[in-house]
């Protein structure tokens, strides 16, 4: 699409789909995923509402006091919601030590608690999987292990979430601009703009996008009042989300919340531009390396081992 072009978003997007040729058939097959979606809660302020790169300050101000009002009407709590914007000189990687991960899932369920993720039914953005030693092919993994003790003697454990890829196929499919990636690397969502076709989520080559198939439910007591437009603030039937590298806490300059669970230090995070933190020193020191580096997504997502560990992975023992 070129620059002199008018951008599609969500209303063009369906007058182009009717006028084009088979345009009906066209945008049967958009709606199809939504048939079954109940989005009468639609309101004219959320259907004519600008997109996001769009707004002006005023705009988000408006949008930031509705979404208040449509939380604190469904869970009795008054949220504080921000729009944290990306900081200058920031391109946020995270680095994963595989040698020392143990599969426990702290972080699985911090992310869900911080995020303001479905309970019933739960979605997850991390998946641990539990990995045979002497492979590291991930469909060999099983993210289903259930095991009153962890680590295994016989695996080690690789978890996996959004990558937060340099050139994310998800964004190339998305038919209405409703993901995109953000000057610091983080791709986001913007759920009032998502039209739910789950293009996105097809495209991702590391099973990285969740779809609220039915109303998220979060008990009032488990809310996390601290919200961001982009990253936590509940989200409704029909729409996509993921990981966002908790953006409303790194982008103030704290670390994400599955970072500052981790028992035993296995997960690092922070500015690749900066040549002096822990993760630049780690990409430039360690063994590292990225998933399906085959199909060109360039992840900002790294894995490693210390040098003491790589023979364990390959079946030698730890």
């Amino acid at each position: 699409m070129s620059s002199s072009e008018p951008k599609l978003d969500r209303r063009s997007f369906f007058r182009a789909s009717l006028g084009a040729v088979g345009g009906l058939a066209a945008l049967a097959a958009a709606l199809e995923p939504l048939k079954d979606f109940d989005r009468s809660d639609l309101t004219l302020d959320q259907f004519l509402q600008k997109h996001y790169k769009e707004m002006s300050a005023e705009d988000m101000q408006k949008v930031l006091d509705r979404i208040e009002k449509e939380v604190e009407k469904r869970y009795d709590v008054r949220p504080e919601i921000k729009d944290v914007k990306p900081r200058d000189g920031v391109e946020f990687v995270y680095a994963l030590n595989l040698g020392a991960c143990i599969g426990c899932r702290r972080c699985v369920h911090a992310c869900v608690a911080e995020n303001n993720q479905s309970r019933d039914p739960e979605i997850q953005y991390i998946r641990v999987l539990e990995m045979p030693r002497g492979s590291i092919d991930i469909e060999e993994g099983n993210h289903h292990y259930e095991r009153p003790k962890v680590p295994s003697p016989d695996h080690f454990y690789m978890p996996i979430q959004c990558q937060q890829c340099e050139n994310p196929p998800c964004v190339k499919v998305c038919p209405v601009e409703a993901t995109w990636q953000e000057p610091d690397g983080l791709t986001v969502i913007d759920y009032d703009w998502c039209i739910g076709c789950r293009y996105c989520e097809a495209a991702c080559p590391y099973w990285a996008r969740r779809f609220n198939f039915t109303e998220p439910s979060i008990p009032k007591d488990d809310l996390n009042p601290n919200m961001s437009y982009l990253s936590n603030r509940p989200r409704k039937q029909g729409v996509m989300e993921k990981c966002h590298f908790c953006l409303h806490r790194t982008r103030e300059g704290r670390m994400p919340a599955c970072l500052e669970v981790c028992p035993v230090g296995a997960r690092k995070f922070g500015n690749i531009r900066d040549p002096e933190s822990e993760v630049s020193k780690i990409l430039k020191n360690k063994h590292v390396f990225v998933l399906k580096q085959e199909v060109g997504t360039h992840p900002r997502f790294f894995y490693y081992f210390d040098e003491d560990y790589g023979p364990a992975i390959h079946g030698e023992g730890r």
